[in-house]
C-alpha cells in the first residue's frame, strides 16, 4: 500500500506539475490574447479615423468639385459677354474707320471746294 501511495504520489506530483505548466501556458495565451484583442481595438479605431477622415476628404472633394462648377459656368459667362464686346468693339472700330475714312474724303470735298471758291472769288475779282 505504501508503495502504490507513493506511486499514486508521484502520480500526483506529475499531473500537478503538468497542470502547473498548462496553467501558465494558458496565462500566457491569455496575455497573448489580451495584447491581440487590444491591438485589435487599435486597429479598429485607426480604420474607424480614416474612415471618418475619408468622409472629410469626401465631403470637401464634393464642395470643391461644385465650386469648381461654380466657377466655369461663371468663366462661361464671362468669356460669352467678353466675346459680345468684343464683337461690338469690332463693330464700333470699323464704324470708327468708316468715319475715318469719310471725314478725309469730306475733308478733300472741303479743301476743293475751298480751292475753286477761292478760284472762282479770284475771277470774279478779276472781272
Amino acid at each position: 500500500l505504501q508503495k502504490e501511495l507513493l506511486k499514486y504520489k508521484q502520480e500526483a506530483r506529475n499531473l500537478q506539475g503538468i497542470k502547473d505548466a498548462l496553467q501558465q501556458r494558458l496565462i500566457q495565451q491569455d496575455a497573448s490574447v489580451l495584447q491581440l484583442k487590444q491591438e485589435l481595438l487599435r486597429a479598429n479605431m485607426d480604420k474607424e479615423e480614416l474612415h471618418n477622415q475619408n468622409v472629410d476628404l469626401q465631403r470637401k472633394l464634393e464642395e470643391r468639385n461644385r465650386l469648381l462648377a461654380e466657377y466655369k459656368k461663371e468663366l462661361c459667362q464671362k468669356d460669352r459677354h467678353l466675346q459680345q464686346h468684343q464683337t461690338k468693339l469690332d463693330e464700333m472700330l470699323r464704324q470708327l474707320s468708316e468715319a475715318s475714312y469719310q471725314q478725309v474724303d469730306l475733308e478733300r470735298e472741303l479743301e476743293h471746294k475751298e480751292a475753286l471758291l477761292a478760284h472762282c472769288m479770284k475771277r470774279e475779282a478779276e472781272e
